[in-house]
């Protein structure tokens, strides 16, 4: 592959995240596949910038979609919250998920406690 370009399409992009990949799947890499590897972070951010909005969402949204995508319920975060009408409070936005929390919340579902802020 040549040194990656400013992506200017769709189709370029996906083929960048593709060549990507195969380079972080590569137990050893030369260093100019590094350096390429570096290129393509670089110009795939940059287009992603550009043309893919994020919506910023709370962390209660984010705790509600993870609760439904793994069919939990609010008597099954109980334990982690302390206790039901902890969580209740919680999905209402009545009150605010703490750092223990979400420590709890980020090591029940593998992702950063980030997420929750």
């Amino acid at each position: 592959m040549r040194s990656p370009k400013i992506i200017s399409s769709a189709q370029q992009h996906e083929a960048y995240i593709q060549r990507l990949l195969e380079l972080q799947q590569k137990a050893h890499r030369t260093t100019e596949e590094t350096k390429t590897a570096k290129l393509l972070i670089a110009v795939i951010a940059d287009y992603e910038a550009k043309y893919f909005t994020v919506e910023e969402v709370s962390g209660v949204e984010v705790l509600k979609e993870l609760m439904d995508v793994n069919g939990l319920r609010q008597k099954d975060l109980a334990d982690d919250l302390g206790g039901e009408s902890v969580v209740s409070l919680i999905l209402k936005e009545k009150w605010q998920l703490n750092r223990q929390q979400m420590k709890e919340l980020s090591q029940r579902f593998h992702v950063s406690p980030a997420v929750f802020f």
